[in-house]
Parts: structure tokens; sequence; C-alpha cells
């Protein structure tokens, strides 16, 4: 199964603490509930309009880590910088039925190239 997570906060007059915190729960939250490694994919965004795009590499209670494929670079983000956080990861159900489909498809190209082949 495909596990989507979309977080966003708007900053608004009143208790922004408690709505902060509220926000930075939710957060932490989704990106526990998504993991760690190469499959747990994340595009954050944080208050002071940075971008970051990569893999969760750790959890801890006061912030997470992102691995950034292209340029390995790690940055740590504490939960109430989040902004917005996307994420996904491919359960072992979901790689295998994609895998699966992958075999299928190229079964039926097999096919039908050699139908060609075997023509008049």
């Amino acid at each position: 199964a495909l596990v989507l997570f979309l977080c966003s906060a708007s900053v608004t007059a009143g208790s922004n603490e408690d709505k902060a915190a509220r926000h930075a729960e939710k957060v932490k939250a989704a990106i526990t509930k998504l993991g760690t490694g190469p499959a747990a994919r994340v595009e954050v965004k944080l208050r002071d309009k940075t971008k970051l795009k990569g893999y969760v590499t750790e959890i801890s209670d006061e912030y997470f880590v992102v691995a950034n494929d292209k340029t390995s670079i790690a940055t740590a983000v504490a939960y109430p910088q989040v902004k917005q956080v996307k994420g996904n990861n491919l359960s072992t159900g979901a790689k295998i039925a994609i895998g699966i489909g992958v075999v299928a498809l190229l079964v039926l190209f097999a096919i039908a190239v050699s139908d060609k082949r075997a023509g008049p």
C-alpha cells in the first residue's frame, strides 16, 4: 500500500504556541509512521522557506534527519521548524505487487515478439 502524509499549518493570531506544539506532534507522528531508510521518501518545507527532499535516516523525540539523494548531505530537522511535510513509503506488499506486474508485462511482451516472428 502506498502511504501518503501531508501536514501543514497556518499561523494565525491566538494560541500560536499551542497550535505550533500540536503541529509539531502531527509532524512527529507522520514521520514516525513513515519510518526510516531509502524507501521513506519525504519532501519537507521549513518555516524559513527552505526545502529538503530525500529520505529519512533517523528519527528522535526532538528531530528527524533527511538525507539528500544527490549530495548525500544529511540535515537534522527539529519538528517545530517544519511547515509542511509530504512523504511516502512503499510497503513490502506494494513492492511485490509492482514486481509481479513488471514480470507479467515482460512475459506479455516476449509472447507478442515471438508471435510476430512465428508469423506467415
